[in-house]
C-alpha cells in the first residue's frame, strides 16, 4: 500500500488556516466531510485527539503524522497539510512543525497503519524532502514532490 494510492490532491491543504495542534487536526479530518470512506467524522475526530493525548505525534524535524485506528473510517484515509508559520505541536524534539501527515486506518487494519506511518516516516526523515516540500505551492505541486520520493523508496 502507498501513499499515493490513497492521497489526492483534495485531502492536501497547501497553507493550513489554523495556527495550533488541535485546529490543525480538526482541519485536516474536516477534508473528509462528505468522503464515502468516513462511517463517522466525530468519532475519528475523537480518535486521533485522544491518541495525541497519550504522546505527541509532533515526530521532530518540523513534521508531524497525527494518526489513529479508528471504526469511524471504512478504509485509510490520509491527508496531507502544512502551516505557513511554525506551529507549536509538542513535538519530541521541541521544534515546532510545518508539515503534517493526518493518517487514519479501521481498527482492525493494523499491519497496513504500521507501514504506512513507517513509509511516511522515512520519508520525512530525508531533509531534501521536507524542503522540497515547504517549497511546493499548490496541491499538485505537493502530491508530485510526494509520489516522486515514494518512487525511491
Amino acid at each position: 500500500m502507498k501513499i499515493c494510492e490513497l492521497l489526492n490532491e483534495k485531502f492536501i491543504v497547501p497553507a493550513l488556516k489554523s495556527n495550533n495542534k488541535q485546529g490543525i487536526i480538526e482541519e485536516l479530518i474536516n477534508l473528509f466531510q462528505d468522503d464515502e470512506r468516513i462511517a463517522n467524522l466525530e468519532t475519528v475526530k475523537n480518535a486521533v485527539l485522544e491518541r495525541e493525548k497519550i504522546l505527541s505525534t509532533g515526530v521532530g524535524k518540523g513534521f508531524a503524522i497525527p494518526h489513529a485506528k479508528s471504526n469511524g473510517v471504512k478504509e485509510i484515509i490520509v491527508a496531507f497539510g502544512k502551516t505557513t508559520q511554525p506551529v507549536e505541536f509538542e513535538a519530541l524534539d521541541g521544534q515546532p512543525v510545518r508539515l503534517i501527515f493526518l493518517l487514519v486506518a479501521k481498527e482492525d487494519m493494523v499491519a497496513d497503519h504500521i507501514r504506512l506511518l513507517s513509509r511516511i516516516s522515512r520519508m520525512m526523515n530525508k531533509e531534501n524532502f521536507r524542503e522540497s516540500l515547504l517549497k511546493a505551492n499548490t496541491a499538485g505541486e505537493i502530491l508530485n514532490v510526494i509520489c516522486e520520493e515514494e518512487k525511491s523508496l
